[in-house]
């Protein structure tokens, strides 16, 4: 029996998009326009940011201490290391942007165009980790090879960044 579906084309990303998926905005370059350049202030801003949650965390985690005699201090420094995780992926996966990214006019989005899920969020900020700490930030000038400017834990987590004015105004 015959197949009564046509034959699916190569869309903008390249690859076989099911129906109903948002591609247009794939090739549109005003969304990638100054992303590189963003997303390196964004980082620094949220450091800014992450670094006073680390400091009330560590604050609190230090009374926890005391009032527990010690007891909960494991607990306490198990917290401190993997909170610059858990605050990328909050609010990548509930906004679509860190507040730094928020600022500088960024969102994270899958590339069917919606904000990515937890898991995803995950994802991509755990390669982002683990990707610039085994080759010291050198991983990072992948996005001096690519149009839509994707570094490799972009690639690896199925998202791309783009302007959120922009992408908003499509």
């Amino acid at each position: 029996m015959a197949n009564s579906q046509p034959p699916q084309e190569r869309g903008p990303s390249g690859g076989f998009e099911p129906e109903g998926w948002r591609t247009d905005f794939l090739v549109s370059p005003e969304l990638f326009q100054d992303v590189t350049s963003r997303r390196v202030i964004a980082y620094f801003i949220d450091l800014v940011v992450l670094g006073l949650v680390w400091l009330a965390a560590w604050i609190l985690g230090g009374l926890l201490a005391i009032v527990s005699f010690g007891i909960l201090t494991p607990v306490s420094l198990m917290v401190l290391a993997i909170l610059p995780v858990l605050y990328s992926t909050f609010f990548v996966g509930y906004r679509g942007a860190t507040p730094g990214m928020g600022f500088m006019d960024l969102e994270v989005v899958t590339l069917q165009g919606e904000r990515p899920d937890y898991l995803q969020a995950l994802i991509l900020i755990l390669v982002f980790y683990v990707s610039v700490s085994a080759t010291f930030w050198l991983v990072l000038l992948v996005v001096l090879f690519n149009d839509r400017r994707r570094t490799l834990h972009d690639f690896l987590a199925g998202t791309l960044v783009l302007r959120t004015s922009v992408f908003r105004g499509l």
